[in-house]
């Protein structure tokens, strides 16, 4: 059986290429006939962008609202909700990429697949970066088939050298869902139950090509408490987005590539952890999980056998319970199933359970009377508030036209400043991106916590 939805069949590249040159020219005049400039249209149809041409100079030659203005939006994408809740710090997720032949469509430029594997490749590592004791894997699904291009591992090499495999570029047929779905379930069921079970999906292509019943498979994700959320680059899809809403995870569209970008980093932090409505309690109980500290192995005499990948090596990291050598950490070992850790992944999974407060904006023109403006940042010591030439009327001074002289003054500009809901310290917004991007701590709250 599959499920589909009306859809016309595509024409050839060539076809299409001469499809779009045609009817770009009609909307090209209709746009010119309405005055838009052609700002609303397709997006294969506009010209090449280049990155420096959003910097644009202010009156006074100087590019620093561009970098203001640059630096807000970022700032707007870490504003998030900061409840405390109970998540799972170890993750194990599969990532679902559709390679059928619509991911070749050019309404992303280049291409679908090029802004994909673009932004996996960065997902990747801001997922290892703040989740660095979950594990990852990636399949791929053309032709009707699924295929499981890595497994579920912690070493984000592994991943991004599979990304440039002839199985992702070669863009062929149409994609199944329920096959990729059933592939991950056969690898999640076996996974721990105090680590979350996830899903992500992107897709181009509004229909799938599916052996059976969708609904059985959704079932199975019940049954194991997986997670399935998808960001579509086409439209929304009912019975995608119903996969996501019973199973407890989320349906994104994308309107762009930037968009793309920013819904799928959402997908980086933890997510609450489920509640099973019959016995009414959290799907991650309180347990022990048995973690290995290994000892590091430097500059050995004798290359001895890694138990992850069978090479000769000098150097790697013994397991403390049964004396095997892996590679890197974090990982499992292969011989007693140990996860090897090391004090600094679990200090950086353990931000995300009690999360660093969004620091108010305050307008240095519009700040209430009985705050008190700091001079520097408390993080960098760099001045808030900048001092800017301005040019004003001299008084009583005409030149021999009429027209009045001016002079060049000092005043402050403009600035904004960040404060910490807790600890009330301010700090620019330079700060405060690198406290909720990098360093997940307020340097004022530790400063001031009692040591008790």
């Amino acid at each position: 059986m599959s499920t589909r939805n009306p859809q016309k069949s595509k024409p050839d590249s060539k076809e299409d290429d001469m499809l779009i040159d045609i009817v770009g020219d009609d909307n090209d005049n209709n746009k010119m006939n309405a005055g838009d400039d052609g700002a609303n249209g397709y997006s294969w149809e506009e010209e090449y962008k280049r990155s420096w041409d959003i910097l644009e100079e202010d009156e006074d030659g100087s590019l620093k609202n561009s970098i203001a203005n640059i630096q807000n939006q970022k700032r707007r994408r870490l504003i998030r909700d900061t409840e405390t809740l109970q998540r799972g710090i170890i993750r194990h997720v599969y990532i679902v990429i559709d390679v059928s032949s619509n991911m070749a469509d050019r309404d992303m430029h280049p291409t679908r697949i090029s802004v994909v594997l673009k932004a996996l490749e960065k997902f990747i590592h801001e997922f290892f970066d703040q989740n660095p004791i979950s594990q990852l894997g990636i399949i791929v699904t053309k032709d009707g088939l699924a295929d499981k291009l890595t497994n579920l591992s912690g070493n984000p090499m592994d991943h991004i050298k599979q990304l440039s495999d002839k199985k992702v570029k070669d863009l062929s047929g149409d994609p199944s869902i329920q096959n990729a779905l059933d592939m991950a379930i056969d690898s999640l069921k076996h996974t721990p139950t105090h680590g979350s079970r996830e899903v992500i999906a992107i897709f181009g292509s509004l229909t799938t090509c599916d052996p059976g019943d969708i609904s059985k498979t959704t079932e199975q994700l019940k049954k194991n408490k997986i997670r399935v959320s998808m960001v579509h680059l086409a439209a929304e899809v009912f019975i995608f987005k119903q996969l996501c809403m019973q199973t407890k995870g989320h349906f994104s569209v994308a309107l762009n590539e930037d968009h793309f970008g920013d819904i799928f980093l959402e997908s980086i932090p933890p997510p609450p952890a489920v509640v099973d409505e019959k016995i009414n309690s959290l799907q991650n109980s309180n347990m022990l999980v048995m973690m290995g500290f290994p000892k590091r192995l430097k500059d050995s005499v004798v290359p001895t056998h890694c138990v992850c990948h069978h090479n000769l090596t000098f150097n790697g990291y013994q397991c403390p319970q049964c004396k095997s050598k892996v590679c890197s950490l974090p990982n499992n070992c292969d011989v007693c199933a140990l996860a090897l850790v090391s004090s600094p992944h679990l200090a950086r999974s353990y931000h995300h359970l009690f999360p660093c407060p969004n620091f108010e904006q305050i307008d240095d023109s519009k700040a209430p009377n009985n705050l008190v403006l700091a001079e520097t940042c408390y993080g960098c010591l760099s001045p808030l508030s900048l001092p800017v030439q301005k040019e004003q009327p001299t008084k009583n001074k005409e030149t021999s036209k009429g027209s009045k002289q001016t002079h060049m003054v000092q005043v402050m500009g403009p600035t904004y400043r960040y404060k910490c809901p807790k600890c009330q310290k301010q700090f620019c917004i330079e700060c405060d991106i690198f406290i909720h991007e990098n360093l997940h701590n307020c340097p004022g709250c530790c400063a001031t916590a009692n040591p008790q």
